[in-house]
C-alpha cells in the first residue's frame, strides 16, 4: 500500500479562478505532484430546460435539448483538454474526469470513488452575501470531503 501512489485531485471548472488554481498546485506543489497521480476533475452542469419555448405539441423539442447537451460535453472535454495541456508544461500527465450533475456533491463522491489524498479547489472570492445566496462549492468541499482540501485564491 506505501508503494501506490497517492491520488491528488484538482477540480476545475471554465472560471480563471480554477485555472489559477491549476497553474499554482502545479507550480507550488511540483514535487508532489509529479511523484503521484494527478485527476483533473469537470462537472457539466445539469440543466434546466424550462426556459425553452414549448414546441406546438406542448413539449420541449428532444433534438434541441440533445445538442445543448452535447455542447456542455463537448466544452467540458476542451476545457479538460488544456488542462492537461497545462500539466504537460509542467511536465505532468494528469488523468481527466467529467460527470454530469451538482459539482458540491459529484466531487466530494469523486474524491471518495477515487480515493483521493488531497483536494485542490480555485476560489471565486466572493462575499458572505454572494456565498449565502449562490452557496460555496469550496465551502461544502471543505465541510464534506474526508481529505485536506487546498483552496487557492487569486490574488491581485
Amino acid at each position: 500500500m506505501e508503494n501506490q501512489k497517492k491520488k491528488i485531485m484538482v477540480a476545475i471548472d471554465e472560471s480563471e479562478y480554477s485555472r489559477y488554481a491549476l497553474e499554482w498546485a502545479l507550480q507550488n506543489l511540483h514535487a508532489s505532484i509529479a511523484n503521484n497521480q494527478l485527476l483533473v476533475f469537470t462537472v457539466q452542469p445539469i440543466s434546466d430546460y424550462s426556459y425553452l419555448h414549448a414546441s406546438a405539441y406542448g413539449a420541449t423539442p428532444p433534438e434541441l435539448i440533445r445538442n445543448i447537451q452535447e455542447n456542455q460535453k463537448k466544452v467540458a472535454l476542451n476545457l479538460l483538454e488544456q488542462a492537461k495541456e497545462l500539466c504537460k508544461k509542467y511536465g505532468v500527465t494528469a488523468e481527466t474526469i467529467t460527470e454530469v450533475g451538482d459539482p458540491k456533491d459529484l466531487i466530494c463522491e469523486a474524491v471518495e470513488k477515487s480515493k483521493v489524498r488531497l483536494l485542490v479547489l480555485g476560489s471565486h472570492s466572493r462575499g458572505a452575501l454572494k456565498r449565502a445566496f449562490l452557496g460555496s462549492v469550496s465551502n461544502h468541499c471543505v465541510q464534506n470531503v474526508k481529505c485536506p482540501v487546498l483552496v487557492v485564491k487569486k490574488t491581485a
